[in-house]
C-alpha cells in the first residue's frame, strides 16, 4: 500500500500535478481484508489529472483487487484516462463506477476496456446514462460480446431503450462466461423484452436476469425466466457431466498409470537382464584381456629365458675358444720345454690324462647341455603352439559371444517394437470406440434436450394461450352480466343501443370463440404431433440404447481381445525370458570352459616355471663348474711358472758352474796366448 502511495506521489510530481489530500487519506487508511485489497474511493470528486495519474499507477499495479469509484463525478476524459490505464492491469477483478454519469466517451473506455482486460470479473455501472449514446453504447456491447472473463454485469438506471436493449442482446448471443446481468429501471419496453427473449434462446450461461421497472409484459419475464431455469438447470447438467468427466478421466489415467507402471517393471526386468548380459559380456572381456595379459608375460618369460639361452651358449663358446687357446698354449710350452720335461714327463702325462678326462667330461656335459637346450626348445615350440590354439580359441569364443548378444539384441528390439505395435492398436482402438460413443451420446443427448425444450416452449406457450381465452372469456361474461343490468335499469332510454351493442358484441365473442375453437383444434393436432415425434424419439432412444448396448458389447469384445494380447505378450515374454536363461546357460558353459583353459593355462605356467629354475639350476652349476676350471687353469699357470723360474734357475746355476769349471781348468791359462 504504501508503495502504491509513493508511486501515486512520484507520478503527481513528474507530471507536475497537485495530489489530492482526500485520495491521499483514503490511500492511507486503505487496509487488506481477508486476503482481499480494496481501493475505496467512493463520494470523493476526483479530477481528470488525477484520473490520469491513478490510470498510470494502476497500469502495473498488482494489489489492488477492487475498485470502487462509486458518486465520483467522473468527466469524461478522466473516465477514459483511468480506463485505458485499468486495460493493463492484471489483478483487479472487481470495479464498481456507480453514479458518475457516463455517456459516449466513457462506453466506448468501457467497451476498450472489455476487449483487453483478461481478469474482471464484476462490473458496476448503476446510475449513468450509457443508453443515451446509441454509438457508444454499441462500442460497449461490441467489448461485452468479445469479452472472456465478466461473469457479473450491472446496468440499473442508464437510460436504455429498445435500441440499446437490441445490441445488448447481440452481445449476448456472443458471450459465453456472463451469467449475471441487472438491467432493472430502465425503459426496454416490449420490444426490448422480445429482443432480450431471442437473446436467451441463444444463450446458455446467463443464469440472472433482473428486469424490473423496464414495462415488460408478463408473458415476456415468465419465457425469459424459463430460458433462464433452462440455463440454470443446463449449468448443473453441465457440471455434473463435468464432474463425471473428471472421474472417468481420473479413472482412465489411474488405468493408464497402472499399464505404465506394468510396462516400466517390463521395461524395468529387460533392462535388468540387458545390465546382466552387460556385466557378463564385461566380465568375459576383462577376462579375455586378463588371459591376454598372461600370453603377453608368458612370451615376454620365454623370450627372455632364450636370451638367457643365447647368453649361456656364447658363454660356453666363449669357455671352449678359451680352453682351445689354453690346449694351444700348452703345446707351445711343450714343445719349447720337452727338454725340461724329461723329469717330470710322467707326472705331465698324468696331469694330460686327467685334463684329457676332464676335457671329456665337460664335453659330455656340453653335449648334455645342448641336448637339454633342444629339449626346453621344443617344449617351448609346443607351448607357443598350444598358445596359438588356446588364442584361436579364444576368438572363437569371442565371436561366438558377439554372434549371441547381438542375436539378443535383434530379439530385444522385435519384442519392443512389437510390444509399443499392440500398445498403439489398442490404444487407438479404445480411443475410437469412446470417442464414436461420446459423440453418439452427445448428439442423442442434444436432439432430446432441443426436442424436449421445444415441446415445453410450445406446450407453455399454448397453456398461455388457453390462460388468456379463459381470461377474455371470464372478462366477457362479467361484461354481459354488467351491461344486463346497466339494460335492465335503462330500458326505456337506451333499449335500441344495447341490442346494437349486444349483437356487435355477440358477433365478436362468436368469433372469438370460433378462433379459440379453431387454435384448441390446432393445439390438439399440434399435441398428437408432438405426441408421435416423442414416441418417435422413444423408439429412437431404445434404437440408441441398443446400438449402446452392442457397443458395449464391442468393448467387452476388445477388453478380451486385449486380455488376449496382453497374455500373447507375457507368454512371448517368458520365451524371451527361457531364451535368456539358455543363452546364460550357454554363457555359464562357456565360463566353465574358459576356467577349463586357465587352470591348463596354469599349468603350463607353472611347469614353465619348473623347467625355468632347472635351467637356472643347470647353468649355475656350469657356471661354478666353469669358474672352477679357470681356477685349475690359474693354479696350473702358476706352477708353469714356476718350473719356468727353476728351469732359468737351473740353467743359471749351471751357466756358473760350466764357467767356473772352464775358469778353472789348464786350457782357461792358454787361451789368452792365442
Amino acid at each position: 500500500m504504501e508503495d502504491f502511495r509513493r508511486s501515486y506521489q512520484r507520478l503527481c510530481k513528474e507530471g507536475g500535478i497537485d495530489t489530492q489530500e482526500s485520495v491521499l487519506a483514503q490511500l492511507h487508511d486503505t487496509r487488506t481484508v481477508t486476503g482481499v485489497c480494496r481501493l475505496d474511493l467512493s463520494g470523493q470528486s476526483i479530477s481528470v489529472d488525477t484520473c490520469g495519474v491513478l490510470g498510470r499507477a494502476l497500469q502495473n499495479d498488482t494489489l489492488f483487487t477492487e475498485i470502487i469509484l462509486s458518486d465520483c463525478m467522473l468527466s469524461e476524459e478522466g473516465a477514459k484516462l483511468l480506463l485505458n490505464g485499468l486495460c493493463s492491469n492484471t489483478t483487479v477483478k472487481v470495479l464498481d463506477l456507480k453514479g458518475n454519469n457516463m455517456r459516449g466517451t466513457g462506453a466506448e473506455a468501457l467497451g476498450q476496456l472489455l476487449v483487453r482486460n483478461k481478469t474482471l470479473r464484476r462490473l458496476v455501472l448503476e446510475w449513468n446514462a450509457l443508453g443515451m449514446w446509441e454509438e457508444g453504447f454499441s462500442m460497449f456491447c461490441e467489448g461485452l460480446a468479445s469479452s472472456t472473463s465478466l461473469t457479473q454485469l450491472d446496468l440499473r438506471n442508464n437510460q436504455m431503450n429498445h435500441q440499446g436493449a437490441a445490441a445488448l442482446c447481440v452481445a449476448l448471443k456472443r458471450n459465453s462466461t456472463l451469467q449475471e446481468l441487472d438491467v432493472r429501471w430502465n425503459n426496454l419496453g416490449l420490444l426490448g423484452g422480445r429482443s432480450l427473449l431471442e437473446a436467451m434462446q441463444q444463450n446458455r450461461t446467463l443464469v440472472k436476469l433482473e428486469m424490473a421497472g423496464n414495462n415488460i409484459p408478463s408473458d415476456t419475464l415468465r419465457a425469459i425466466e424459463q430460458s433462464m431455469n433452462h440455463n440454470a438447470d443446463r449449468q448443473s447438467t453441465l457440471r455434473d457431466s463435468r464432474s463425471r468427466t473428471q472421474v472417468l478421466t481420473k479413472e482412465i489415467q489411474l488405468l493408464k498409470e497402472e499399464k505404465g507402471r506394468q510396462f516400466l517393471s517390463l521395461m524395468d526386468t529387460i533392462d535388468r537382464q540387458k545390465d546382466e548380459m552387460g556385466r557378463s559380456s564385461r566380465n568375459s572381456s576383462m577376462r579375455l584381456e586378463q588371459l591376454k595379459e598372461a600370453l603377453s608375460e608368458q612370451k615376454s618369460s620365454v623370450n627372455s629365458l632364450t636370451a638367457k639361452l643365447q647368453m649361456t651358449e656364447a658363454a660356453l663358446a666363449l669357455s671352449e675358444q678359451k680352453t682351445h687357446d689354453l690346449g694351444e698354449l700348452l703345446t707351445r710350452v711343450q714343445m719349447e720345454k720337452t727338454e725340461l720335461r724329461d723329469r717330470q714327463s710322467r707326472e705331465i702325462k698324468k696331469e694330460q690324462e686327467d685334463s684329457s678326462l676332464r676335457e671329456a667330461k665337460l664335453l659330455k656335459e656340453v653335449n648334455s647341455v645342448s641336448e637339454k637346450n633342444l629339449q626346453l626348445r621344443n617344449k617351448l615350440e609346443e607351448s607357443e603352439r598350444r598358445c596359438k590354439t588356446q588364442q584361436d580359441q579364444i576368438f572363437e569364443l569371442k565371436q561366438e559371444l558377439t554372434n549371441t548378444t547381438a542375436e539378443l539384441k535383434l530379439r530385444l528390439a522385435q519384442t519392443e517394437e512389437r510390444l509399443d505395435m499392440e500398445k498403439r492398436r489398442s490404444k487407438q482402438a479404445l480411443e475410437d470406440v469412446d470417442s464414436l460413443r461420446q459423440k453418439e451420446v452427445d448428439h442423442l443427448t442434444r436432439h432430446k434436450e432441443e426436442s424436449e425444450r421445444a415441446l415445453q416452449e410450445r406446450i407453455l406457450k399454448l397453456e398461455g394461450q388457453r390462460i388468456q381465452l379463459e381470461e377474455d372469456l371470464s372478462r366477457a361474461k362479467a361484461s354481459l352480466v354488467t351491461e344486463r343490468a346497466q339494460a335492465e335499469e335503462e330500458l326505456g332510454k337506451v333499449r335500441n343501443q344495447v341490442r346494437l351493442e349486444e349483437q356487435q358484441h355477440l358477433i365478436s365473442l362468436e368469433e372469438k370463440l370460433r378462433a379459440v375453437r379453431q387454435s384448441r383444434d390446432e393445439s390438439q393436432n399440434h399435441c398428437t404431433q408432438q405426441k408421435q415425434t416423442v414416441s418417435e424419439l422413444h423408439a429412437r432412444v431404445g434404437q440408441q440404447n441398443i446400438e449402446m448396448d452392442s457397443l458395449r458389447r464391442r468393448i467387452e469384445e476388445l477388453q478380451q481381445d486385449l486380455a488376449g494380447k496382453e497374455q500373447e505378450k507375457v507368454s512371448e515374454v517368458t520365451r524371451v525370458r527361457v531364451e535368456l536363461q539358455e543363452q546364460i546357460g550357454h554363457l555359464q558353459a562357456e565360463r566353465t570352459t574358459q576356467s577349463g583353459l586357465k587352470e591348463k593355462i596354469a599349468a603350463l605356467e607353472r611347469e614353465m616355471k619348473v623347467l625355468s629354475t632347472a635351467h637356472r639350476e643347470a647353468l649355475l652349476d656350469k657356471e661354478s663348474e666353469i669358474s672352477s676350471l679357470l681356477e685349475r687353469l690359474r693354479i696350473r699357470e702358476g706352477e708353469i711358472q714356476r718350473i719356468r723360474e727353476d728351469e732359468a734357475q737351473r740353467a743359471s746355476f749351471l751357466q756358473n758352474a760350466i764357467l767356473t769349471y772352464v775358469q778353472g781348468s789348464p786350457l782357461a791359462h792358454y787361451s789368452p796366448k792365442k
